[in-house]
């Protein structure tokens, strides 16, 4: 889960501030950012590049551009033969790959530090020089079509879900699935791709974050030599969407052959750390856990222990992002029970957590179990670059990472009530339930 990166890199703070500082940061003469994340536990780092483009930045009618042209970033350049990148990589002892969000694309690549240069070169020469043809683009259509009928259109879950954030954002991006609608997928073109690769894949429209056993300045000659040539473009400003107020309570339902127990969701649209009323991210992040984040929360406690009515309960918050976040709550029927009956739980739940405090003992348990969680995976290099890049993409700066800690140990029974009754409000949810087929 995201908030435990953000512990993890807070653990790293109190142990050496300054060796995992913000300071070891430049910028190219073309623009391109640079971050280093000092790790000196193993002789290896990950060299991560994001780049400012995400589903968010897709032009009506190509939903699913971002993610198709992440798969046709590995189809080779004139200098590096199709299906080279990650064999090279993989022959060096490392491993590579890309993924697309709402808010930007990545690419990333862990290995030993001494073939870092390797690296370099060969993602500097795809941000310049990447060649895919009519037939590369068939292919890589039928691929994330392929990927989408797994994923969705053969996944309940999967198909819900989509229905559901759809019905929850009206106007905003997110409204649209990050892999796109099939119908539109279908239509994806070569000049589509090209065009969105031209657009945005710039030094002056992306951030390099290595983080392993390097220091800035190992890495920056490194930089100026692989990406320093590369030029620089001018790039359309991006389009910051809000959300208009909602005034209506949603309620979606689906059958399906494939449904076993019926599930209950409730989503609320809130706020994060730059979107929105972002005084009560901290205090959401925390209340979530409380809810819903262990077996110890007031829900599971109450629906699968208490009353049994549930086989399992689950909550969740992401407080980083350019646009609004999800306050998501899911929970399956447990035998022959009612839906209802777990919809009323949740109902009277929420109502409860409105109007009547959290003990301090429960907030101190839950800030603490999340503290255990980032301890546990603090070395994990990869995990240090994505927390960085998604604090910094999000239009976060280090002041995030370096006060997390005071905030969330911060946080009183007062703020969780203030960002209950903020987020918990009828018109701005939707109801799902998801429910095997009818007799």
């Amino acid at each position: 889960m995201r908030y435990c990166l953000i512990l993890l890199i807070v653990c790293c703070f109190s142990s050496n501030a300054q060796a995992l500082g913000f300071s070891q940061r430049a910028t190219l003469d073309n623009g391109l950012e640079i971050i280093v994340i000092p790790n000196t536990k193993v002789p290896a780092v990950t060299h991560t590049l994001w780049y400012k483009a995400g589903s968010i930045d897709e032009p009506q009618g190509q939903s699913g551009i971002a993610h198709f042209l992440e798969h046709l970033m590995f189809k080779g350049t004139p200098n590096v033969p199709k299906g080279e990148f990650s064999s090279r990589i993989a022959k060096l002892g490392g491993s590579d790959n890309a993924f697309t969000s709402h808010d930007y694309t990545g690419y990333y690549q862990n290995i030993p530090k001494e073939h870092l240069a390797t690296v370099m070169e060969l993602e500097s020469d795809r941000m310049q020089h990447i060649a895919f043809t009519q037939e590369d683009v068939l292919r890589e259509r039928n691929v994330i079509l392929e990927e989408r009928r797994m994923r969705i259109e053969n996944n309940p879950q999967g198909l819900f879900t989509e229905q559901l954030k759809a019905s929850l954002f009206l106007h905003h991006p997110y409204h649209n699935p990050l892999i796109g609608w099939m119908h539109e997928m279908e239509t994806l073109s070569l000049k589509n791709a090209s065009d969105w690769f031209h657009r945005y894949y710039a030094p002056n429209n992306a951030v390099l974050i290595v983080s392993g056993d390097i220091t800035m300045d190992e890495l920056l000659p490194l930089a100026k030599q692989y990406y320093g040539p590369i030029q620089s473009r001018i790039i359309p400003p991006r389009i910051h969407t809000t959300e208009p107020p909602a005034r209506a309570e949603r309620i979606v339902m689906m059958h399906d052959p494939k449904i076993v127990h019926d599930e209950l969701y409730r989503y609320y649209q809130a706020p994060t750390q730059t979107y929105g009323d972002t005084q009560h991210a901290y205090a959401l992040t925390v209340l979530s856990y409380l809810l819903a984040g262990s077996q110890t929360s007031t829900l599971y406690q109450q629906l699968v222990v208490d009353q049994q009515y549930a086989a399992s309960v689950s909550s969740n918050y992401d407080d980083i992002g350019i646009g609004p976040s999800i306050f998501a709550f899911r929970a399956i029927v447990q035998g022959h029970n009612s839906i209802n009956d777990i919809e009323a739980v949740l109902d009277d739940t929420i109502e409860h957590v409105k109007s009547t405090p959290f003990s301090q003992t429960d907030i101190e348990r839950a800030t603490n179990a999340l503290a255990a969680e980032a301890i546990y995976a603090r070395e994990n290099l990869k995990g240090l670059a994505f927390i960085y890049g998604q604090t910094i993409l999000s239009g976060l700066d280090q002041s995030y990472v370096e006060n997390w800690e005071h905030n969330i140990t911060s946080v009183t029974a007062e703020d969780i009530m203030a960002a209950a009754n903020h987020v918990f409000v009828p018109q701005s949810s939707v109801t799902g339930y998801l429910m095997k087929e009818e007799e």
